[in-house]
């Protein structure tokens, strides 16, 4: 599976941020990361293919909105009420058709996309 991200920028605190992830083939869910320099790449979101499901960390919860077009094999996060501390760089990734549930660790995926920097000015 590969992965394209795009829709990174720098924006202001309180701003919004689409990011779009293209994939070449559908695994049951995929998900987005982020990393700040000097830590560790962190959970962001995930959704099902399927089902829609989706499973946010508590930081995002009612800022961020992680979406699907099953036609187009696209994962959108959607970043409202961005805040300087969301300043990462973002992933999307991907788990081996093989794997199921919807993950939340950097050891359930299997396929990451390049990275999209995202700013956010205070």
């Amino acid at each position: 599976v590969q992965l394209q991200a795009s829709g990174g920028g720098l924006v202001q605190a309180g701003g919004s941020l689409r990011l779009s992830c293209a994939a070449s083939g559908r695994s049951y869910f995929m998900g987005w990361f982020r990393q700040a320099p000097g830590k560790e790449r962190e959970f962001v979101a995930a959704i099902s293919w399927s089902s829609g499901t989706t499973y946010y960390v508590d930081s995002v919860k009612g800022r961020f909105t992680i979406s699907r077009d099953n036609a187009k094999i696209t994962v959108n996060l959607q970043m409202n009420s961005l805040k300087p501390e969301d300043t990462a760089v973002y992933y999307c990734a991907a788990p081996r058709p093989q794997r199921y549930g919807l993950g939340s660790t950097v050891a359930d995926y299997d396929y990451w996309g390049q990275g999209t920097q995202v700013t956010v000015s205070s």
